[in-house]
């Protein structure tokens, strides 16, 4: 085991010095990942975006055959600018027992967990198989995950469930709110603001749009639902970005700004979107259009990343469950793959060291006694599906 954690450890130095913030080209990491995996005589299968800049990774070890567990994870990263950094983020930075740097809890340190067992995979002697999927973008919404899901089933075989290593403390996880990452834009009117009534303000407009969303907000929120585990226990919203005009002595000829709503498992959050859609269309463009038809809203539904149902995660609980012991499940507000892997017809939970309070923090780390855990955790998987 400490051979094992020390290769680890030497694993997530390597992915953290990769600059992988989403949205970005993956080939650095993705080409260590690839040929870290290749070295050790792993097929690896790419998904690629339609730009070819970013891919997902795929691979098996074990037999080809259905059945067996996915370890599913992510390479980006969040963005580190305008953080109070105290060592280098793109430099895993050992301190105690705590290593810094950005990814390391969220979920570097899980890919390197599962990358530093590989070699333990293949001596187990597998009767069933163990797949990695790692994925790209999934802090902005999720992006690969269709690319990955559509290669996959191009396969001859199915995996059976799903165990998605976001960083959970090491509890189990059946249920994850859905997440709509959403983009408004507005056309307005600009004229010099001696008579802003000849003209149309985006950000006046843009101020009754967010207006509307936390109304819809404070209802949700005056009606939570009885004994949900969820915290808090009803949908929310945040506004998160906001931009636009160009001077104070003129009407805002436009304001964008960006938001997330995140509903409850078993939601319609698409009749949600429709009322604030329908709300720009016939209370706020009317008015806004009498003065210019240039004016417009669009209210952009930029990615829906589907919650985590527990109805469809028994299957994966159950086998968590008999590995480890614990005979208790929870579900956390934050989103994840998961989702879209449970949509997908997988039995899916969420089970990862390291705590998510630390991710998109400056000066971020994971421990090293939580890595081992996850080591722990993933050998002890090996050794079952070899039975």
């Amino acid at each position: 085991m400490a051979d094992n954690l020390n290769s680890t450890i030497e694993i997530l130095e390597n992915l953290v010095s990769f600059n992988s913030i989403s949205g970005r080209p993956t080939d650095g990491i993705v080409g260590y990942i690839k040929d870290y995996l290749q070295g050790l005589g792993v097929d690896v299968t790419l998904s690629h975006d339609e730009a070819g800049e970013r891919a997902n990774v795929f691979a098996t070890i074990g037999p080809e055959t259905d059945g067996g567990v996915v370890f599913s994870g992510h390479t980006d990263v969040v963005p580190v600018e305008g953080q109070d950094w105290h060592t280098d983020p793109f430099k895993l930075t050992r301190k105690d027992d705590q290593l810094h740097g950005r990814g390391s809890v969220d979920m570097k340190g899980f890919l390197a967990c599962v990358l530093g067992t590989v070699p333990s995979f293949q001596r187990a002697g597998l009767k069933k198989p163990i797949h990695i999927a790692f994925s790209y973008d999934e802090e902005i919404g999720g992006f690969g995950m269709p690319v990955l899901l559509k290669s996959m089933a191009g396969n001859s075989f199915k995996p059976e469930i799903v165990i998605v290593g976001e960083p959970t403390e090491m509890k189990l996880i059946t249920g994850h709110k859905g997440g709509y990452e959403m983009r408004t834009e507005i056309d307005g009117y600009e004229v010099h603001s001696s008579n802003p009534s000849l003209g149309v303000s985006a950000i006046s407009a843009a101020a009754k749009l967010i207006a509307k969303i936390e109304e819809i907000g404070a209802r949700k929120a005056a009606n939570p639902i009885p004994g949900s585990q969820y915290v808090p226990p009803y949908s929310t919203f945040n506004i998160g970005v906001i931009e636009g005009g160009t001077a104070t002595n003129a009407t805002a000829g436009w304001c964008n700004f960006k938001w997330d709503y995140r509903p409850m498992p078993g939601e319609n959050g698409a009749a949600t979107i429709a009322e604030i859609e329908n709300y720009a269309a016939e209370e706020l463009l009317p008015p806004m259009k009498t003065v210019n038809e240039r004016a417009d809203v669009r209210v952009i539904t930029e990615t829906p990343v589907p919650a985590l149902d527990d109805r469809n995660a028994a299957a994966a609980a159950a086998f968590v469950s008999e590995i480890t012991g614990l005979n208790s499940q929870d579900v956390v507000s934050f989103g994840t793959d998961a989702g879209y892997f449970s949509d997908a017809g997988f039995s899916t939970v969420v089970y990862g060291p390291g705590s998510i309070t630390r991710a998109h923090q400056p000066n971020e780390f994971i421990k090293v006694g939580e890595l081992a855990e996850g080591l722990g955790f993933l050998e002890k998987v090996a050794k079952r599906l070899s039975e």
